[in-house]
């Protein structure tokens, strides 16, 4: 067997008891549950006592799969200890943990699973530690968001396959890390308008990015940024970069609500995918920003995320 390990952690303005009274009661997990972005009419049941040791979570639906979490353990204010068990698309069972620690902030929420792979799957080991780590921090923000606010700005909505194109962006092509994404895209589009300027080109286009490459070993994005432009443009100066598609078909997904959240909206595209078993093309994935941040409050933010398909 392969053991694999994943473990993510946050701090919430928030005392550790509240933290555990709240992520005990198995009823707020649809609240903040990474997975239901995706699938938020699945079936989710819920044991009479949600709050107790032997205590189930279970979850069924044509996306998320189906499974069950069981509360094995619960020290109030300090730890909850759960048996994750899946049972569709594939069977396997982990151990998950919540530990809480007071820290100057108010709690430090720590989340982490640890499982076995069969030995014929070692491979799925580095790619599971990403995805998992992946869905426990947009998890965790979720949380912490809910626990400080007493809401969650953030809403996916899959509006299906759609012709999108031919289009043309110009922007500034940039590499960092996966939790630098938010800061770096501020800083491609300062760069931006000031060679927008020099110039020439007008900045007022439609803005968007594209993903060109994400390195899973790495955990870093190769994107630009940059604004639509039209297909009669001249060429791009030598400073920025060109990104361009035909007509085609993609999958389109959007997302209303924080830029913090984006993650929902493109992990519900990815589980979309792979469960209508749409073969993805490799021009880059994008997203395009219909109103912007400047004018607009961050819980209606409007982004269209789009998965172009072969």
């Amino acid at each position: 067997m392969t053991r694999y390990q994943v473990q993510r952690s946050i701090q919430i303005a928030t005392p550790p008891q509240q933290v555990f009274e709240a992520i005990s009661d198995f009823r707020t997990w649809r609240t903040w549950s990474p997975w239901l972005c995706a699938e938020p009419e699945a079936r989710v049941d819920v044991t009479d006592d949600p709050a107790s040791v032997g205590s189930l979570y279970s979850w069924q639906g044509e996306i998320v799969g189906q499974g069950e979490i069981e509360h094995r353990a619960l020290q109030p204010g300090r730890l909850i200890v759960d048996e994750i068990r899946f049972l569709k698309p594939f069977r396997s069972q982990s151990e998950v943990t919540f530990e809480m620690q007071a820290c100057e902030a108010g709690t430090e929420l720590t989340w982490q699973m640890r499982g076995k792979l069969p030995w014929f799957l070692f491979w799925m080991r580095s790619q599971m530690e990403t995805f998992i780590g992946m869905d426990y921090e947009r998890g965790l923000k979720m949380v912490k968001e809910w626990l400080e606010t007493g809401r969650i700005r953030s809403e996916t909505r899959i509006c299906g396959v759609e012709s999108v194109g031919p289009l043309r962006m110009v922007g500034v092509r940039k590499c960092c890390a996966i939790n630098d994404v938010g800061s770096s895209m501020e800083t491609a589009y300062t760069e931006l308008e000031a060679k927008l300027h020099h110039s020439g080109l007008s900045p007022d286009g439609q803005r968007m990015s594209v993903y060109h490459k994400f390195d899973m070993r790495a955990g870093t994005f190769d994107y630009t940024s940059g604004v639509v432009v039209p297909e009669s443009a001249g060429a791009v100066p030598d400073d920025l970069s060109s990104w361009s598609i035909p007509a085609m078909r993609a999958l389109r997904v959007d997302h209303v609500g924080s830029y913090d959240h984006l993650g929902n909206g493109w992990s519900a595209a990815h589980q979309y995918a792979r469960y209508k078993k749409l073969k993805q093309s490799r021009v880059g994935t994008f997203e395009v920003y219909r109103n912007s941040p400047d004018t607009t409050a961050a819980d209606a933010l409007i982004t269209e995320i789009y998965m172009p398909l072969k």
